[in-house]
């Protein structure tokens, strides 16, 4: 038997508004090679000078996985030749990073050590086009933070929720998008393999840039399986870089995988090193929002909302403030949860879309319609009603009540409706006496249809049952 050990490496676009080492801008997208200046193109003579906020948004990175920030840290040139990086370097740091130390724990308690994370530039982008390999340089000189782990993953599953955590994370301290189809979260895997029980590492391979949670795992589950039987069959991994093909799910070799020497790391003569004074390390901690875990515990313990839920609601931050700020006076802050997950969410699916949460309808709007429920005025039938033509439109709960909305219903009816159902209905009540209990629910709708919705379909099944003596 084997077990596959799996170290991550994720390089983070962070959210600066200009490149690292000059006052291009980063915004994504635009015609290539119009966001780049002889700064980030590496052209001779040009000197870069650092960005103040990209270091700030690294060390506040730093700050919410737990990590310890050196005060004093180095940038450093790693060289390499590749048509991407003109200088033929990156700026990266090496010996000296900004953060060290940290932890991810997993639902299943164990937790992912984080080694490092340090600044560097981003490259430019290869466009392989009609058998071309074109070059835009819009990309280089981004800002990224590299996080690399300590090689603590036992199956793609655990990489794939260290990643879902860590985007949640580093979203909620707004240092980046994590907007893996964009590119501005990208994952290195390292994967090796070993006979259960040993402790020694496995000759390991590298494969690079994968850009969603999807392609990481599959590109683990290949590579477990390609060193099994190499090593099974009496072969021999080799240690390389590998690329990883989405179409098909497979890798193929790169190129041999490069060792800290073969990039001569040396610290950077253009850049003063970083220092970090005592008073901007706690300003950045002090400005630390509430972490998603702290957050979530907080909703299901507090709040009463279920931990799926919970789940749904931390994974982005305007989501949560959004639910926050709705749910303000309410009783049952799980009734605006359950607005915004079943109804919202089904109109606002996507990543993006969710990332930056800013429905028509305010979270003022959602708490008068809650607090109208609440308050017995309308029931959840004509709320639900009611809250769909509120997102169709952005206006509000009371334009649509009619006064026999608001009127209520009367409960002292509700026996005697529930029983006619029943009365009308004897092959339902047969079929649910039988055993089918779907069968309650076409009576639920014919009483609710005698109400026009305005009964608290809850209580009818409630009744109902009592009523059959089922």
């Amino acid at each position: 038997m084997f077990e596959m050990v799996v170290g991550l490496e994720t390089h983070v676009e962070l959210s600066t508004k200009t490149k690292i080492f000059c006052s291009c801008t980063t915004q994504f997208g635009g015609e290539p090679n119009t966001h780049c200046c002889p700064i980030c193109t590496g052209q001779p003579g040009s000197l870069p000078v650092l960005n103040r906020q990209a270091v700030e948004y690294a060390i506040t990175a730093g700050l919410a996985l737990g990590c310890r920030i050196n005060k004093r840290s180095v940038m450093a040139r790693k060289h390499y030749v590749y048509p991407d990086l003109p200088k033929a370097y990156q700026i990266s740091q090496y010996e000296q990073p900004l953060c060290e130390g940290g932890k991810v724990t997993l639902s299943n308690g164990r937790e992912i050590r984080i080694t490092r994370i340090h600044i560097e530039e981003d490259a430019g982008k290869l466009v392989h086009q009609g058998g071309m390999a074109l070059i835009d340089y819009n990309r280089g000189g981004v800002p990224l933070i590299e996080i690399v782990t300590e090689p603590d993953f036992r199956s793609a599953e655990e990489a794939t929720e260290y990643l879902e955590k860590l985007q949640t994370i580093l979203r909620a301290v707004k240092v980046s998008d994590c907007r893996m189809q964009e590119g501005s979260m990208r994952c290195d895997v390292n994967i090796s393999v070993r006979r259960k029980g040993e402790t020694a590492f496995g000759v390991r391979t590298e494969v690079k840039n994968l850009n969603s949670f999807t392609s990481v795992a599959q590109a683990i589950e290949y590579e477990f399986e390609r060193h099994v039987d190499i090593i099974s069959s009496g072969g021999v991994v080799e240690q390389e870089t590998r690329h990883f093909s989405a179409e098909d799910g497979t890798t193929s070799s790169l190129r041999d995988k490069e060792n800290a020497d073969d990039y001569r790391y040396f610290p950077d003569p253009d850049i003063i090193e970083i220092l970090v004074p005592d008073e901007v390390l706690e300003r950045l901690q002090a400005e630390l929002p509430e972490l998603p875990d702290a957050k979530l515990r907080r909703y299901v313990s507090e709040l009463g909302i279920p931990e799926d839920d919970a789940k749904m609601l931390t994974k982005y931050r305007p989501v949560s403030e959004y639910f926050e700020k709705a749910s303000e006076g309410v009783q049952q802050p799980k009734t605006v949860a359950s607005f915004i997950i079943t109804q919202m969410f089904s109109r606002i699916q996507t990543e993006a879309e969710r990332e930056n949460f800013s429905p028509g309808t305010t979270a003022e709007q959602l708490r008068e319609l809650v607090l109208l429920l609440e308050s017995g005025k309308i029931s959840r039938n004509v709320a639900k009603r009611v809250f769909a033509d509120m997102l169709d439109t952005g206006k509000s709960a009371h334009d649509f009540l009619t006064e026999e909305d608001l009127a209520g219903f009367d409960a002292s009816q509700l026996t005697s409706l529930c029983q006619a159902a029943i009365d009308e209905n004897p092959k339902t009540v047969a079929d649910y006496k039988g055993g089918k209990e779907k069968a309650i629910k076409a009576l639920v709708g014919a009483v609710m249809r005698a109400t026009k919705g305005r009964a608290d379909a809850i209580a009818v099944e409630a009744e109902l049952k009592r009523l059959i003596g089922q």
